[in-house]
């Protein structure tokens, strides 16, 4: 599928500038700016490294500055913006169209009758990007691009000082011994371009200005049909070759992953690939793994459960999914499945990743009929059961008065709504969350299948699941008849409408076999419908916030409170499905979604009130995932 965008949209900054496209390289590192050009975050950048040891990355190569030279008159045809909101030049006047297809996103420029041509592409499994023009119309004439550089973490700024040491080669320049820029005729430069601005940060509250070196210029004249390339690397990579080169290979590739997934419809298609930016394999692992979200996440074991099924099994790429379910099982400590944060460090710290670990297995085993790691994983998957039962950090154990799982301690929100300001969670929902019980139901009732496929005894983990489904009927059925309860044992038992409860319904062996009972829980999420995925709360909730946006705090606070999150729409669609209601619609607005925001791609949240502004992550695993998964249901 080919997302296509016309000179209206591209030669208007506002909406230009709202949608974003990505390239990764399947390490952690990327690419990613706007359709203007303009950098928005001070995560946009042409090549952004991840580090081989750790969740870090570093901005390298910000952009280059391309400048067009027809006879004596010349062309600026990129975008900037500077401190006090200035933005020069307006090359983005220039852009008659952008498109978006295998995967390399491509930007054409006219000025008279001069037609350029954009490509950018990363090679797959090492830092490198490579950005080709060609000019397709209108030669001779000069093109120039200036290189702007830094060398700094993601999340921070860098700003003018002692100027950075520039090592000059036969055709371009090493910036500081940390990466390599290569083009034909380039001339140094040598001067801090101070106050580059990123509106998106200011739009955070966060400090939105940064200096950038400019490390000099390649150049080269054109005659129709010829092309100026630059590729960078980040050092041991090595030199990839010519950038058309990376770029045809990153195509080759695109489609090899389109021939192995079975990819018919074309927003099959348009998943398939936004799917598979978030597997990656970081330099030296044994096993690939998940990004949870483009630019500021990286990887989150709930993430990677949640979206298994759809990164992983939907696409075809069974054998790496396998090995990314042995490597979690293998980092299971006290009954819990690694949680690992950004800041690379390894933390146990979720109620529910590891039972959406236990939904991960089962899944991949009933769809790939792998009953050797069914046996393999036994041992893991028991610890859980048996730690969960016994108790374990946090307070998390089995209440032995209704079999029903419960956790919680100060200062933490064990759940996926795990929004903290000052450390304090926003919505700590300590006790026995409803969405928990159902996936430790659906959990038994699994894994006591597949116990039973590779010859093992279940009537343990049967006569959990049964007690567990008593308590569950007993304490989270709420009387009036308005589905179930957020949370009991809090106390008094939060009544408060959630999205939560709809998993009761949607997961395979989940608590409510009785379908009059599901149709009341459906219907009590009726609220929390959006065209673009479930609400966190019910708008007449007090505490309901329609608004993803301002400061950190701000945002903090409407996260889980009312904001939209699309992978929601999984769940909802497999509850409507269950009780034979009509799902041939509800996924074009989201199909429709892809390109609006993050370009091939789904957004990590929205604002809950209409008309449902995209916010968050513009790429995120989870909703990728259940979208496609569903996507290909359908």
């Amino acid at each position: 599928m080919t997302i296509k965008l016309g000179p209206a949209v591209c030669g208007d900054l506002d909406e230009a500038t709202r949608r974003e496209w990505l390239v990764v390289d399947g390490t952690g590192g990327y690419a990613m700016g706007t359709v203007a050009g303009l950098r928005t975050r001070r995560y946009h950048g042409l090549l952004v490294v991840a580090d081989a040891s750790s969740a870090e990355r570093h901005l390298a190569l910000a952009a280059l500055d391309p400048v067009l030279v027809v006879g004596d008159v010349r062309v600026r045809l990129g975008t900037f913006e500077w401190q006090g909101g200035v933005v020069d030049p307006l090359g983005h006047v220039f852009l008659t169209g952008f498109s978006l297809e295998d995967g390399v996103p491509t930007r054409r420029f006219q000025v008279g009758g001069t037609v350029v041509e954009e490509q950018l592409a990363m090679a797959h499994g090492a830092p490198v990007v490579a950005v080709n023009y060609r000019l397709i119309a209108g030669g001779p004439v000069g093109l120039e691009l200036g290189a702007l550089c830094t060398w700094r973490d993601a999340h921070g700024e860098r700003f003018a000082g002692a100027d950075p040491q520039i090592e000059r080669t036969a055709d371009g320049f090493v910036f500081e011994g940390h990466y390599v820029v290569k083009g034909p005729g380039y001339v140094p430069g040598g001067a801090w371009h101070r106050g580059a601005r990123a509106r998106e940060e200011a739009a955070r509250g966060l400090n939105a200005v940064e200096d950038l070196w400019f490390a000099g210029r390649f150049s080269k004249m054109l005659e129709t049909g010829d092309t100026l390339g630059v590729t960078a690397w980040a050092i041991p990579a090595t030199d990839p070759g010519p950038a058309e080169l990376v770029i045809d290979f990153a195509r080759h590739r695109a489609r090899d992953l389109l021939a192995t997934a079975k990819a018919k419809s074309e927003p099959e298609r348009l998943l398939t690939l936004a799917a598979d930016q978030f597997v990656i394999r970081r330099q030296g692992a044994s096993a690939p793994d998940v990004i949870a979200g483009y630019p500021w996440f990286n990887s989150w074991s709930r993430d990677t459960m949640v979206s298994y099924e759809g990164l992983f099994l939907v696409t075809g790429r069974i054998e790496e999914g396998r090995s990314l379910l042995r490597e979690a099982a293998a980092s299971i400590s006290e009954g819990m499945l690694a949680n690992t944060a950004d800041s690379g460090s390894t933390e146990y710290n979720t109620i529910d990743a590891t039972l959406w670990f236990l939904q991960a297995v089962a899944r991949h085993v009933e769809l790939s009929g792998d009953l050797d790691l069914a046996a393999e994983l036994a041992g893991p998957v028991n610890e859980v059961v048996a730690a969960y039962v016994a108790g374990t950090r946090y307070g998390i154990h089995v209440d032995p008065a209704d079999g029903l799982v419960a956790g919680g301690a100060p200062n933490l929100a064990l759940t996926w709504m795990d929004a903290r300001i000052d450390g304090t969670p926003v919505t700590q929902r300590a006790g026995k969350p409803v969405e928990v019980n159902a996936l430790w139901i659906s959990g038994l009732r699994s894994i006591g299948r597949l116990t039973r496929a590779i010859g093992g005894d279940p009537s343990a983990l049967n006569a959990l699941a049964a007690r567990a489904q008593e308590g569950f009927l007993r304490r989270f059925v709420r009387p009036d008849g308005r589905g179930l309860f957020d949370v009991v044992d809090v106390p008094p038992d939060d009544a408060a409408v959630r999205p939560n409860q709809i998993l009761a319904v949607s997961l395979p062996d989940g608590p409510l076999s009785d379908d009059e009972l599901a149709e009341s829980v459906v219907r009590a999420c009726a609220p929390l419908i959006t065209p673009l995925g479930l609400r966190s709360l019910d708008p007449a909730d007090g505490a309901y916030r329609g608004l993803h946006r301002g400061d950190s705090v701000t945002r903090d606070r409407a996260y889980h409170d009312g904001t939209v999150w699309p992978w929601l729409i999984g769940p909802w669609i497999d509850a409507a499905r269950r009780l034979h209601h009509d799902v041939s619609d509800p996924l074009d607005p989201l199909v429709a979604h892809l390109g609006e925001w993050g370009l091939g791609s789904v957004s990590e949240t929205l604002d809950g009130d209409a008309p449902h502004h995209a916010s968050g992550c513009p790429f995120q695993a989870w909703s990728v995932g259940e979208l496609l998964r569903q996507v290909r249901a359908g």
